[in-house]
Protein backbone atom coordinates (compact mmCIF):
# COMPACT_ATOMS: atom_id res chain seq x y z
CA UNK A 1 0.00 0.00 0.00
CA UNK A 2 1.37 3.45 -0.86
CA UNK A 3 1.06 6.73 1.08
CA UNK A 4 -2.28 7.51 -0.56
CA UNK A 5 -3.87 4.35 0.76
CA UNK A 6 -4.08 2.52 -2.57
CA UNK A 7 -2.52 -0.81 -3.46
CA UNK A 8 0.03 -1.02 -6.24
CA UNK A 9 -0.33 -4.07 -8.51
CA UNK A 10 2.09 -6.73 -7.28
CA UNK A 11 4.61 -8.70 -9.37
CA UNK A 12 3.22 -12.10 -10.44
CA UNK A 13 5.12 -14.28 -7.97
CA UNK A 14 4.37 -11.95 -5.07
CA UNK A 15 0.67 -11.75 -5.95
CA UNK A 16 0.35 -15.53 -6.13
CA UNK A 17 2.22 -16.03 -2.86
CA UNK A 18 0.02 -13.48 -1.07
CA UNK A 19 -3.29 -15.03 -2.04
CA UNK A 20 -1.91 -18.55 -1.57
CA UNK A 21 -1.22 -17.61 2.04
CA UNK A 22 -4.71 -16.09 2.22
CA UNK A 23 -6.23 -19.38 1.13
CA UNK A 24 -4.25 -21.27 3.76
CA UNK A 25 -6.01 -19.22 6.45
CA UNK A 26 -9.37 -20.67 5.25
CA UNK A 27 -10.83 -17.16 5.43
CA UNK A 28 -12.77 -17.74 2.22
CA UNK A 29 -14.62 -20.82 3.44
CA UNK A 30 -17.50 -19.29 5.50
CA UNK A 31 -20.57 -18.35 3.50
CA UNK A 32 -20.73 -14.94 5.17
CA UNK A 33 -17.25 -14.08 3.90
CA UNK A 34 -18.06 -15.20 0.35
CA UNK A 35 -21.27 -13.19 0.34
CA UNK A 36 -19.42 -10.17 1.71
CA UNK A 37 -16.89 -10.27 -1.12
CA UNK A 38 -19.66 -10.60 -3.71
CA UNK A 39 -21.43 -7.58 -2.24
CA UNK A 40 -18.17 -5.65 -2.28
CA UNK A 41 -17.74 -6.52 -5.95
CA UNK A 42 -21.25 -5.27 -6.63
CA UNK A 43 -20.37 -1.97 -4.92
CA UNK A 44 -17.23 -1.70 -7.02
CA UNK A 45 -19.36 -1.77 -10.16
CA UNK A 46 -22.24 0.42 -8.98
CA UNK A 47 -20.13 3.10 -7.30
CA UNK A 48 -17.72 3.41 -10.22
CA UNK A 49 -20.02 2.87 -13.18
CA UNK A 50 -19.36 6.32 -14.67
CA UNK A 51 -15.57 5.95 -14.43
CA UNK A 52 -15.71 2.45 -15.89
CA UNK A 53 -17.88 3.68 -18.75
CA UNK A 54 -15.39 6.46 -19.50
CA UNK A 55 -12.53 3.95 -19.55
CA UNK A 56 -14.43 1.69 -21.92
CA UNK A 57 -15.16 4.65 -24.18
CA UNK A 58 -11.46 5.53 -24.22
CA UNK A 59 -10.41 1.97 -25.06
CA UNK A 60 -13.18 0.88 -27.45
CA UNK A 61 -15.37 3.88 -28.21
CA UNK A 62 -18.31 2.31 -26.36
CA UNK A 63 -21.41 4.34 -25.65
CA UNK A 64 -22.25 4.36 -21.90
CA UNK A 65 -25.58 2.62 -22.56
CA UNK A 66 -23.81 -0.13 -24.51
CA UNK A 67 -21.39 -0.57 -21.60
CA UNK A 68 -24.33 -0.74 -19.22
CA UNK A 69 -26.07 -3.45 -21.26
CA UNK A 70 -23.07 -5.53 -22.25
CA UNK A 71 -20.84 -5.19 -19.18
CA UNK A 72 -22.45 -3.90 -15.97
CA UNK A 73 -25.97 -5.36 -16.12
CA UNK A 74 -24.70 -8.87 -16.76
CA UNK A 75 -22.33 -8.63 -13.80
CA UNK A 76 -25.03 -7.30 -11.48
CA UNK A 77 -27.37 -10.11 -12.56
CA UNK A 78 -24.67 -12.70 -11.95
CA UNK A 79 -23.86 -11.34 -8.50
CA UNK A 80 -27.53 -11.17 -7.51
CA UNK A 81 -28.09 -14.72 -8.76
CA UNK A 82 -25.07 -16.00 -6.83
CA UNK A 83 -26.09 -14.28 -3.60
CA UNK A 84 -29.61 -15.66 -3.88
CA UNK A 85 -28.55 -19.24 -4.53
CA UNK A 86 -25.27 -19.47 -2.62
CA UNK A 87 -26.79 -21.27 0.40
CA UNK A 88 -28.18 -24.08 -1.75
CA UNK A 89 -25.03 -24.30 -3.89
CA UNK A 90 -22.91 -24.80 -0.78
CA UNK A 91 -25.16 -27.52 0.65
CA UNK A 92 -23.79 -31.02 0.87
CA UNK A 93 -25.74 -33.77 -0.88
CA UNK A 94 -26.51 -37.16 0.65
CA UNK A 95 -25.85 -40.25 -1.46
CA UNK A 96 -27.30 -43.75 -1.02
CA UNK A 97 -24.84 -46.28 0.41
CA UNK A 98 -24.76 -49.92 -0.87
CA UNK A 99 -25.96 -52.54 1.56
CA UNK A 100 -22.50 -54.11 1.89
CA UNK A 101 -21.19 -50.89 3.49
CA UNK A 102 -24.14 -50.31 5.82
CA UNK A 103 -24.41 -48.79 8.32
CA UNK A 104 -22.66 -45.74 6.81
CA UNK A 105 -23.32 -42.27 5.45
CA UNK A 106 -22.12 -40.87 2.12
CA UNK A 107 -22.26 -37.28 1.00
CA UNK A 108 -20.81 -34.91 -1.56
CA UNK A 109 -19.40 -31.64 -0.22
CA UNK A 110 -18.46 -28.71 -2.51
CA UNK A 111 -14.91 -27.56 -1.73
CA UNK A 112 -13.00 -24.55 -3.11
CA UNK A 113 -10.19 -25.46 -5.47
CA UNK A 114 -7.69 -22.99 -4.02
CA UNK A 115 -5.98 -20.20 -5.97
CA UNK A 116 -7.29 -19.55 -9.46
CA UNK A 117 -5.89 -17.40 -12.27
CA UNK A 118 -8.32 -15.40 -14.42
CA UNK A 119 -6.94 -13.98 -17.67
CA UNK A 120 -9.32 -11.59 -19.43
CA UNK A 121 -9.47 -10.30 -23.02
CA UNK A 122 -9.80 -6.72 -24.23
CA UNK A 123 -13.18 -6.74 -25.99
CA UNK A 124 -15.36 -6.78 -22.84
CA UNK A 125 -12.59 -6.00 -20.36
CA UNK A 126 -14.77 -5.46 -17.28
CA UNK A 127 -17.33 -8.20 -17.72
CA UNK A 128 -14.92 -10.91 -18.83
CA UNK A 129 -12.55 -10.24 -15.94
CA UNK A 130 -15.13 -10.00 -13.18
CA UNK A 131 -17.77 -12.55 -14.29
CA UNK A 132 -15.47 -15.53 -13.69
CA UNK A 133 -14.40 -13.93 -10.40
CA UNK A 134 -18.02 -14.09 -9.20
CA UNK A 135 -17.96 -17.87 -9.48
CA UNK A 136 -14.50 -18.12 -7.96
CA UNK A 137 -15.50 -16.06 -4.91
CA UNK A 138 -18.84 -17.84 -4.52
CA UNK A 139 -17.01 -21.16 -4.45
CA UNK A 140 -14.62 -19.93 -1.76
CA UNK A 141 -11.46 -19.50 -3.80
CA UNK A 142 -8.72 -16.91 -3.90
CA UNK A 143 -7.93 -15.36 -7.28
CA UNK A 144 -5.25 -13.58 -9.26
CA UNK A 145 -6.68 -11.32 -11.98
CA UNK A 146 -4.91 -10.34 -15.19
CA UNK A 147 -6.78 -7.62 -17.15
CA UNK A 148 -5.91 -7.06 -20.80
CA UNK A 149 -3.22 -4.51 -21.52
CA UNK A 150 -4.93 -3.88 -24.90
CA UNK A 151 -7.65 -2.01 -23.01
CA UNK A 152 -5.21 0.15 -21.02
CA UNK A 153 -7.62 2.70 -19.51
CA UNK A 154 -9.91 -0.03 -18.20
CA UNK A 155 -7.02 -2.15 -16.94
CA UNK A 156 -5.48 0.77 -15.05
CA UNK A 157 -8.81 1.64 -13.44
CA UNK A 158 -9.48 -1.97 -12.38
CA UNK A 159 -5.96 -2.26 -10.96
CA UNK A 160 -6.80 0.73 -8.76
CA UNK A 161 -10.35 -0.30 -7.80
CA UNK A 162 -10.06 -4.03 -7.09
CA UNK A 163 -7.75 -3.68 -4.04
CA UNK A 164 -9.96 -0.91 -2.66
CA UNK A 165 -13.08 -3.10 -2.59
CA UNK A 166 -11.93 -6.71 -2.32
CA UNK A 167 -9.88 -8.30 0.43
CA UNK A 168 -6.24 -8.21 -0.76
CA UNK A 169 -5.56 -11.48 1.04
CA UNK A 170 -8.07 -13.10 -1.31
CA UNK A 171 -7.89 -11.23 -4.63
CA UNK A 172 -4.81 -9.84 -6.34
CA UNK A 173 -4.71 -7.99 -9.65
CA UNK A 174 -1.62 -7.86 -11.84
CA UNK A 175 -0.98 -5.39 -14.66
CA UNK A 176 1.34 -5.73 -17.62
CA UNK A 177 1.56 -7.39 -21.01
CA UNK A 178 2.62 -10.79 -22.42
CA UNK A 179 5.65 -10.95 -20.13
CA UNK A 180 3.33 -10.72 -17.11
CA UNK A 181 1.14 -13.51 -18.45
CA UNK A 182 4.25 -15.64 -19.01
CA UNK A 183 5.34 -14.98 -15.44
CA UNK A 184 1.91 -15.91 -14.09
CA UNK A 185 1.75 -19.11 -16.11
CA UNK A 186 5.10 -20.12 -14.63
CA UNK A 187 3.44 -20.17 -11.20
CA UNK A 188 1.34 -23.03 -9.87
CA UNK A 189 -2.42 -22.49 -9.74
CA UNK A 190 -5.32 -24.75 -8.82
CA UNK A 191 -7.35 -23.63 -11.85
CA UNK A 192 -6.79 -21.32 -14.81
CA UNK A 193 -9.66 -19.51 -16.47
CA UNK A 194 -8.75 -17.98 -19.84
CA UNK A 195 -10.89 -16.00 -22.28
CA UNK A 196 -9.33 -15.13 -25.62
CA UNK A 197 -8.26 -16.48 -28.98
CA UNK A 198 -7.57 -20.06 -29.99
CA UNK A 199 -3.82 -19.60 -30.46
CA UNK A 200 -3.35 -18.02 -27.03
CA UNK A 201 -5.62 -20.69 -25.55
CA UNK A 202 -3.28 -23.39 -26.81
CA UNK A 203 -0.34 -21.65 -25.13
CA UNK A 204 -2.24 -21.42 -21.83
CA UNK A 205 -3.19 -25.09 -22.00
CA UNK A 206 0.40 -26.06 -22.74
CA UNK A 207 1.71 -24.00 -19.82
CA UNK A 208 -0.94 -25.43 -17.47
CA UNK A 209 0.15 -28.95 -18.34
CA UNK A 210 3.48 -28.40 -16.54
CA UNK A 211 1.62 -28.34 -13.22
CA UNK A 212 -1.32 -30.51 -14.31
CA UNK A 213 -3.55 -27.50 -13.69
CA UNK A 214 -7.17 -27.81 -14.87
CA UNK A 215 -8.16 -25.14 -17.36
CA UNK A 216 -11.34 -23.49 -18.56
CA UNK A 217 -10.91 -22.05 -22.04
CA UNK A 218 -13.48 -19.60 -23.40
CA UNK A 219 -12.37 -19.14 -26.99
CA UNK A 220 -14.17 -18.00 -30.12
CA UNK A 221 -14.82 -19.38 -33.55
CA UNK A 222 -16.87 -18.39 -36.53
CA UNK A 223 -20.41 -18.27 -35.20
CA UNK A 224 -22.88 -18.84 -38.05
CA UNK A 225 -26.37 -17.44 -38.48
CA UNK A 226 -28.72 -19.36 -40.75
CA UNK A 227 -31.70 -17.42 -42.09
CA UNK A 228 -34.70 -19.33 -43.44
CA UNK A 229 -37.89 -17.38 -42.82
CA UNK A 230 -39.57 -14.86 -40.53
CA UNK A 231 -40.14 -11.13 -40.29
CA UNK A 232 -37.33 -9.75 -42.45
CA UNK A 233 -37.07 -6.37 -40.79
CA UNK A 234 -36.80 -7.91 -37.33
CA UNK A 235 -34.31 -10.52 -38.53
CA UNK A 236 -32.11 -7.82 -40.07
CA UNK A 237 -32.22 -5.71 -36.91
CA UNK A 238 -31.28 -8.65 -34.68
CA UNK A 239 -28.45 -9.68 -36.98
CA UNK A 240 -27.17 -6.12 -37.23
CA UNK A 241 -27.39 -5.57 -33.49
CA UNK A 242 -25.69 -8.88 -32.72
CA UNK A 243 -22.95 -8.28 -35.26
CA UNK A 244 -22.14 -4.59 -34.90
CA UNK A 245 -22.38 -4.07 -31.14
CA UNK A 246 -18.87 -3.26 -29.89
CA UNK A 247 -17.90 -2.78 -33.56
CA UNK A 248 -18.20 -6.53 -34.12
CA UNK A 249 -15.62 -7.38 -31.46
CA UNK A 250 -17.77 -9.99 -29.71
CA UNK A 251 -16.97 -13.70 -29.47
CA UNK A 252 -20.60 -14.81 -29.87
CA UNK A 253 -21.47 -12.33 -32.64
CA UNK A 254 -22.67 -13.83 -35.92
CA UNK A 255 -19.48 -14.15 -37.96
CA UNK A 256 -21.25 -14.94 -41.22
CA UNK A 257 -24.77 -15.54 -42.52
CA UNK A 258 -26.02 -18.49 -44.54
CA UNK A 259 -29.20 -17.31 -46.28
CA UNK A 260 -31.47 -20.07 -47.55
CA UNK A 261 -32.85 -19.43 -51.06
CA UNK A 262 -34.51 -16.07 -51.53
CA UNK A 263 -33.66 -15.04 -47.96
CA UNK A 264 -30.41 -13.68 -49.41
CA UNK A 265 -32.27 -11.10 -51.53
CA UNK A 266 -34.33 -10.06 -48.51
CA UNK A 267 -31.23 -9.55 -46.39
CA UNK A 268 -29.49 -7.56 -49.13
CA UNK A 269 -32.33 -5.07 -48.77
CA UNK A 270 -33.06 -5.14 -45.05
CA UNK A 271 -29.55 -5.35 -43.53
CA UNK A 272 -28.43 -1.96 -44.95
CA UNK A 273 -31.73 -0.48 -43.75
CA UNK A 274 -31.16 -1.81 -40.23
CA UNK A 275 -27.62 -0.40 -40.16
CA UNK A 276 -28.88 3.04 -41.22
CA UNK A 277 -31.63 2.83 -38.60
CA UNK A 278 -29.07 2.14 -35.87
CA UNK A 279 -26.18 4.40 -36.86
CA UNK A 280 -27.50 6.82 -39.47
CA UNK A 281 -26.18 7.42 -42.96
CA UNK A 282 -22.73 8.24 -41.55
CA UNK A 283 -21.89 5.79 -38.74
CA UNK A 284 -18.53 7.55 -38.28
CA UNK A 285 -20.46 10.43 -36.70
CA UNK A 286 -22.59 8.20 -34.50
CA UNK A 287 -21.87 8.18 -30.77
CA UNK A 288 -23.46 4.73 -30.65
CA UNK A 289 -20.85 2.97 -32.77
CA UNK A 290 -17.49 1.79 -31.42
CA UNK A 291 -13.96 1.63 -32.78
CA UNK A 292 -11.39 -1.08 -33.45
CA UNK A 293 -9.15 -1.73 -30.46
CA UNK A 294 -5.73 -1.12 -32.08
CA UNK A 295 -3.86 -0.62 -35.35
CA UNK A 296 -2.98 -4.29 -35.74
CA UNK A 297 -6.60 -5.38 -35.70
CA UNK A 298 -7.56 -2.45 -37.96
CA UNK A 299 -5.05 -3.60 -40.60
CA UNK A 300 -6.20 -7.21 -40.34
CA UNK A 301 -9.86 -6.26 -40.77
CA UNK A 302 -9.39 -3.87 -43.67
CA UNK A 303 -7.69 -6.72 -45.49
CA UNK A 304 -11.02 -8.57 -45.54
CA UNK A 305 -12.92 -5.77 -47.28
CA UNK A 306 -11.73 -6.76 -50.76
CA UNK A 307 -12.73 -10.40 -50.39
CA UNK A 308 -16.31 -9.93 -51.58
CA UNK A 309 -18.78 -7.45 -53.01
CA UNK A 310 -19.61 -4.62 -50.60
CA UNK A 311 -23.37 -3.99 -50.61
CA UNK A 312 -23.30 -1.77 -47.53
CA UNK A 313 -20.50 0.06 -45.74
CA UNK A 314 -16.85 -0.46 -46.59
CA UNK A 315 -15.63 2.94 -45.38
CA UNK A 316 -12.59 3.24 -43.12
CA UNK A 317 -10.67 5.93 -41.24
CA UNK A 318 -7.23 4.87 -40.11
CA UNK A 319 -6.61 7.75 -37.67
CA UNK A 320 -9.60 6.81 -35.49
CA UNK A 321 -9.51 3.07 -36.30
CA UNK A 322 -13.00 3.33 -37.74
CA UNK A 323 -14.44 0.63 -39.99
CA UNK A 324 -17.97 1.18 -41.22
CA UNK A 325 -20.53 -1.59 -40.57
CA UNK A 326 -20.06 -3.65 -43.72
CA UNK A 327 -22.06 -6.38 -45.47
CA UNK A 328 -20.30 -8.54 -48.08
CA UNK A 329 -21.73 -10.86 -50.72
CA UNK A 330 -20.14 -13.00 -53.44
CA UNK A 331 -17.66 -14.33 -50.88
CA UNK A 332 -15.50 -17.38 -51.65
CA UNK A 333 -16.01 -19.91 -48.82
CA UNK A 334 -12.28 -20.66 -48.98
CA UNK A 335 -11.17 -17.03 -48.65
CA UNK A 336 -9.52 -15.78 -45.43
CA UNK A 337 -12.64 -13.84 -44.40
CA UNK A 338 -14.47 -17.18 -44.29
CA UNK A 339 -11.61 -19.21 -42.78
CA UNK A 340 -10.55 -16.90 -39.93
CA UNK A 341 -12.66 -15.47 -37.13
CA UNK A 342 -13.47 -11.92 -38.27
CA UNK A 343 -14.00 -10.31 -34.87
CA UNK A 344 -14.93 -7.01 -36.42
CA UNK A 345 -17.75 -5.17 -38.22
CA UNK A 346 -17.74 -7.15 -41.46
CA UNK A 347 -20.60 -9.56 -42.18
CA UNK A 348 -20.40 -11.95 -45.17
CA UNK A 349 -23.75 -13.21 -46.47
CA UNK A 350 -23.63 -16.46 -48.44
CA UNK A 351 -26.56 -18.02 -50.26
CA UNK A 352 -27.34 -21.72 -49.80
CA UNK A 353 -30.08 -23.84 -51.33
CA UNK A 354 -31.49 -25.42 -48.18
CA UNK A 355 -31.29 -25.69 -44.41
CA UNK A 356 -29.60 -29.05 -44.87
CA UNK A 357 -26.87 -27.47 -46.99
CA UNK A 358 -26.38 -24.78 -44.36
CA UNK A 359 -25.99 -27.33 -41.55
CA UNK A 360 -23.57 -29.39 -43.67
CA UNK A 361 -21.52 -26.22 -44.24
CA UNK A 362 -21.38 -25.47 -40.49
CA UNK A 363 -20.52 -29.02 -39.47
CA UNK A 364 -17.74 -29.15 -42.04
CA UNK A 365 -15.85 -26.58 -39.96
CA UNK A 366 -14.68 -26.29 -36.36
CA UNK A 367 -17.51 -26.19 -33.83
CA UNK A 368 -18.43 -22.54 -33.12
CA UNK A 369 -19.07 -20.91 -29.77
CA UNK A 370 -22.70 -20.34 -30.83
CA UNK A 371 -24.94 -20.98 -33.83
CA UNK A 372 -28.10 -19.04 -34.65
CA UNK A 373 -31.16 -20.03 -36.65
CA UNK A 374 -33.78 -17.60 -37.89
CA UNK A 375 -36.91 -19.58 -38.60
CA UNK A 376 -40.37 -19.62 -37.02
CA UNK A 377 -40.92 -23.28 -37.87
CA UNK A 378 -40.53 -25.61 -34.87
CA UNK A 379 -39.48 -28.46 -37.14
CA UNK A 380 -36.55 -26.41 -38.48
CA UNK A 381 -35.54 -25.51 -34.94
CA UNK A 382 -35.56 -29.16 -33.83
CA UNK A 383 -33.53 -30.25 -36.86
CA UNK A 384 -31.02 -27.48 -36.28
CA UNK A 385 -30.59 -28.37 -32.60
CA UNK A 386 -30.20 -32.07 -33.39
CA UNK A 387 -27.76 -31.58 -36.25
CA UNK A 388 -25.45 -28.65 -35.45
CA UNK A 389 -22.53 -28.97 -33.03
CA UNK A 390 -21.96 -25.67 -31.22
CA UNK A 391 -21.38 -24.26 -27.76
CA UNK A 392 -24.90 -22.78 -27.74
CA UNK A 393 -27.94 -22.47 -29.99
CA UNK A 394 -29.99 -19.31 -30.44
CA UNK A 395 -33.35 -19.28 -32.21
CA UNK A 396 -34.31 -15.95 -33.78
CA UNK A 397 -31.90 -14.00 -31.58
CA UNK A 398 -28.14 -13.49 -31.39
CA UNK A 399 -25.76 -13.03 -28.44
CA UNK A 400 -28.51 -13.16 -25.80
CA UNK A 401 -27.92 -16.48 -24.04
CA UNK A 402 -25.09 -15.07 -21.84
CA UNK A 403 -27.72 -12.85 -20.19
CA UNK A 404 -29.50 -15.88 -18.70
CA UNK A 405 -27.72 -16.74 -15.42
CA UNK A 406 -29.15 -20.27 -15.38
CA UNK A 407 -27.61 -21.17 -18.74
CA UNK A 408 -24.00 -22.38 -19.02
CA UNK A 409 -21.73 -20.30 -21.22
CA UNK A 410 -18.93 -22.13 -22.96
CA UNK A 411 -17.67 -23.66 -26.16
CA UNK A 412 -17.09 -27.12 -27.52
CA UNK A 413 -14.10 -28.43 -29.43
CA UNK A 414 -11.98 -25.59 -30.81
CA UNK A 415 -14.33 -22.96 -29.36
CA UNK A 416 -13.44 -23.86 -25.79
CA UNK A 417 -13.70 -26.25 -22.87
CA UNK A 418 -15.65 -25.86 -19.67
CA UNK A 419 -18.51 -23.48 -18.90
CA UNK A 420 -19.55 -20.81 -16.43
CA UNK A 421 -22.34 -18.38 -15.39
CA UNK A 422 -24.70 -19.04 -12.50
CA UNK A 423 -24.44 -22.45 -10.84
CA UNK A 424 -22.05 -23.53 -13.59
CA UNK A 425 -19.51 -20.94 -12.38
CA UNK A 426 -19.75 -22.28 -8.84
CA UNK A 427 -19.26 -25.84 -10.09
CA UNK A 428 -16.33 -24.85 -12.33
CA UNK A 429 -14.43 -23.46 -9.35
CA UNK A 430 -15.41 -26.23 -6.91
CA UNK A 431 -14.33 -29.77 -6.19
CA UNK A 432 -17.34 -31.96 -5.42
CA UNK A 433 -15.57 -33.96 -2.75
CA UNK A 434 -17.00 -37.35 -1.72
CA UNK A 435 -17.12 -38.16 2.00
CA UNK A 436 -17.90 -41.65 3.39
CA UNK A 437 -18.40 -42.12 7.15
CA UNK A 438 -18.62 -45.52 8.86
CA UNK A 439 -18.12 -46.45 12.50
CA UNK A 440 -15.26 -48.83 13.37
CA UNK A 441 -16.83 -49.94 16.67
CA UNK A 442 -18.51 -52.89 14.95
CA UNK A 443 -16.95 -54.51 11.87
CA UNK A 444 -19.58 -55.41 9.30
CA UNK A 445 -17.08 -55.86 6.47
CA UNK A 446 -15.73 -59.32 7.37
CA UNK A 447 -17.44 -60.86 4.36
CA UNK A 448 -15.11 -58.77 2.14
CA UNK A 449 -11.87 -59.81 3.93
CA UNK A 450 -9.56 -62.67 2.90
CA UNK A 451 -9.48 -65.59 2.93
CA UNK A 452 -12.00 -65.64 0.07
CA UNK A 453 -14.49 -68.43 -0.43
CA UNK A 454 -17.44 -69.33 -2.60
CA UNK A 455 -19.74 -68.64 0.33
CA UNK A 456 -18.39 -65.11 0.73
CA UNK A 457 -18.70 -64.54 -3.02
CA UNK A 458 -22.35 -65.49 -2.92
CA UNK A 459 -23.04 -63.14 -0.02
CA UNK A 460 -21.20 -60.27 -1.70
CA UNK A 461 -23.15 -60.72 -4.92
CA UNK A 462 -26.39 -60.43 -2.99
CA UNK A 463 -25.22 -57.35 -1.08
CA UNK A 464 -23.63 -55.36 -3.88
Amino acid sequence: MDDRGTFEPAPPAEAVARVREGFRTRATVPRRFRAGQLKALRRLISENEADLARALAADLGKHPLESLMSEFVLLEQEIGHALLHLPEWMEETSVKVPLVLQPAQARMVPQPLGVVLIIAPWNYPVQLLLAPLIGALAAGNCAVLKPSELAPATAALLCRLVPQYLDPRVVAIVGGGPETVAGLLHERFDHIFFTGGEQAGRAVLQAAARHLTPVTLELGGKCPAVVVDGHWGNIARRLAHGKFINAGQTCVAPDYVLAVGRAADRLHTHLPEAIREFFGKRPARSNDYGRIVNDEHFERLTGYLGQGTVISGGGTERSSRYIEPTVLTDVDPDSPVMQEEIFGPILPVLQVASLEEAMEFINGRSAPLAAFLFSERPRNQRIFEDSVRAGAIGHNICNAHPLVPGLPFGGVGASGMGAYHGRHSFDTFSQLRPVLSKSALVDTLKVAYPPYSRGKAGVLKRLL
